[in-house]
């Protein structure tokens, strides 16, 4: 019996013939032979949803968009290419998402393996209403006490202002941020520029990694549930805020 909306999802999906569940961008992606079909991802960038993405045939994503904004919209990346975003907490029935699924599952399948296909799968509906940290988990009341730590501390240096990108708090000293608190569904990670030489030293602590995209221009990233102390999160902001910061901020120190 499927109790949350992510087990109905898992359920539907690893229904079909050699169908697996891969993690990628921290998120749980589905294929079969290689080919991905649908994609659960929940608060993308900070758009609050809970979705699936899904390899739809051609023309559904305009048909199901038009006629349905409520359930259905034009995922971003891979929207251009047909891909239908569904979700799965504005009351759709799960009949239609498991129907859904099954066509971007034939979509991409090969025919020895849609041939195997019965009837498509009848589910228990989800149960668990989905609340705000949910949602996002940056809302949990542990995280956002953990994240008001970091705030407390980015927020007394001299000129530091508060901002969001892709739906997570970033703290800028000017123009440039030079911290960011994240969760990209593997736990709350605080991230700080410390430079490329000092970022192979710090990852052999099993708390800090090189995070993707930042990582070549000097940046870490810490897993707070791992582990950190005021005085590290002080020098590491410090740190970073002197990297970014104008000569008048500097001064004013």
């Amino acid at each position: 019996m499927a109790r949350d909306i992510a087990s109905a999802v898992r359920e539907i999906c690893l229904s079909f013939p050699q169908a697996e569940q891969f993690l990628s961008h921290g998120s749980p992606n589905f294929r079969v032979r290689g080919k991905t079909f649908a994609s659960y991802i929940v608060n993308h960038h900070g758009d609050g949803r809970i979705a699936l993405w899904l390899n739809s045939p051609a023309g559904a994503q305009d048909f199901h968009t038009r006629d349905e904004p409520r359930y259905f919209f034009v995922p971003p990346y891979v929207g251009p290419r047909g891909w239908l975003g569904v979700q799965l907490d504005k009351g759709l029935a799960w009949p239609r998402v498991a129907a859904l699924v099954r066509d971007a599952y034939v979509k991409v399948a090969p025919k020895s393996l849609t041939a195997q296909l019965g009837r498509t799968i009848e589910i228990t509906p989800p149960t668990r209403v989905p609340d705000a940290s949910a949602r996002n988990p940056l809302l949990a009341p542990a995280a956002r006490r953990t994240i008001d730590r970091l705030r407390a501390l980015c927020l007394a240096l001299p000129e530091v202002v508060e901002g969001e990108q892709f739906g997570h708090p970033v703290w800028r000293a000017g123009k440039r941020s030079f911290a960011a608190a994240y969760d990209h569904g593997r736990g709350l990670r605080f991230a700080f520029w410390v430079g490329v030489d000092r970022q192979g030293l710090l990852a052999t602590d099993e708390r800090y990694s090189i995070p993707m995209y930042l990582g070549h221009v000097g940046w870490i990233e810490l897993d707070v549930l791992k582990g950190c102390v005021e005085r590290e999160l002080r020098a590491l902001a410090l740190d970073s805020y002197r990297h970014f910061a104008l000569k008048r901020m500097l001064a004013a120190l």
